[in-house]
């Protein structure tokens, strides 16, 4: 059990919640969700040990604060709820929960579409408009919208993407012309009005997910029409971060290409899951001559361990690129490794 809040993973504080909220909320919670949400969930709640009463009142705030939040998004919408919210609990604390509930702020119509099968919705766009198509995979799961992705003709896959990328707010009157829409295709449902929007991060999700050759043909063309742009984008979808998912082989192989100091930079703010993948791949020598050129070091600007870490990555994004290393997760048949 984490000791910090900070620390807390969505599923543990969802346990303690559920258990701070006694066994009649509980059983109205848990009824709702799906097997493998109750299974997690059930797990997670018979672990807990000891949790401290400051992290369950921090978890209960938390849990208030966002019903207030969504309660303020039913009645008047995005804005009205940040205008609230900001008065309520500061404006970063506004920010914050609106984040966390913006996966959620997706007009009803378009959930109908979060259990086709993505032939099938790849399908439905032929002919369509690509903004359109752009807008509605901002409204699909990454998985989902991956999937949808690649089965576009390749000539559209590019063009869908950049407007994914470069997508600003939606109005709620484009949302529900397009909702009818697909009301009409794939069911009935209301609308709630809200407004959505795509951005880098977005289709950097979206490209995480897709096999290989979908995603250079992707980013080839979107290099050559905006290389800003693109390589914004390629920083997004592998970060430092990310490391964790390499296997030993591929760690092995990056740390050939990267300099001690770098290296040794780049990990003063890394975390300690990080910190514990590079030092299991290295000599122990090499490890401590790493953590004594650390601490040689001293406090460093954020910007220089920002700077070190990204070179890091751009070596990591060249090695997949000529297929010395695999990050795992990527889809493909060309990417398993046997």
């Amino acid at each position: 059990m984490p000791v910090k809040y900070e620390e807390l993973t969505n599923i543990q504080k969802a346990a303690i919640a559920l258990i701070a909220f006694g066994t009649e909320v509980s059983a109205q919670v848990l009824k709702d969700l799906s097997e493998s949400e109750l299974e997690r969930l059930t797990v997670e709640i018979a672990n807990l040990r000891d949790v401290p009463p400051e992290i369950e009142e921090h978890v209960i705030q938390e849990c208030h604060d966002i019903y207030m939040a969504r309660k303020y998004i039913s009645q008047g919408g995005v804005d009205y709820a940040r205008m609230l919210l900001e008065k309520a609990v500061g404006k970063n604390r506004a920010v914050d929960l609106l984040k966390k509930l913006e996966s959620s702020l997706t007009t009803t119509g378009f959930d109908l579409l979060k259990g086709i099968d993505p032939k099938q919705l790849a399908q439905y766009f032929q002919g369509e408009h690509p903004q359109t198509i752009s807008l509605v995979l901002t409204q699909l799961n990454p998985q989902q919208a991956s999937s949808v992705l690649t089965e576009l003709p390749p000539e559209l896959q590019a063009e869908v993407a950049y407007r994914v990328a470069t997508m600003e707010k939606i109005s709620p009157e484009i949302l529900k012309q397009i909702e009818t829409t697909l009301d009409a295709q794939f069911g009935t449902s209301a609308s709630r009005d809200l407004s959505v929007s795509g951005g880098t991060k977005t289709i950097a999700n979206i490209l995480n997910l897709v096999d290989t050759s979908t995603e250079k043909n992707i980013l080839q063309a979107l290099d050559t029409e905006d290389a800003e742009l693109a390589g914004e984008i390629k920083n997004m979808m592998f970060v430092f971060e990310d490391i964790i998912l390499l296997d030993d082989r591929a760690i092995q192989r990056i740390l050939r290409e990267i300099e001690t100091k770098d290296l040794s930079i780049a990990l003063k703010a890394a975390n300690e899951e990080v910190k514990r993948k590079i030092f299991s791949n290295v000599s122990e020598r090499v490890s401590a001559m790493i953590k004594e050129e650390m601490e040689y070091m001293g406090p460093m600007r954020l910007s220089d361990v920002e700077a070190a870490q990204q070179r890091i990555v751009e070596n990591i994004r060249r090695l997949e690129e000529q297929g010395q290393i695999v990050i795992s997760g990527r889809g493909g048949k060309e990417d398993i490794v046997v």
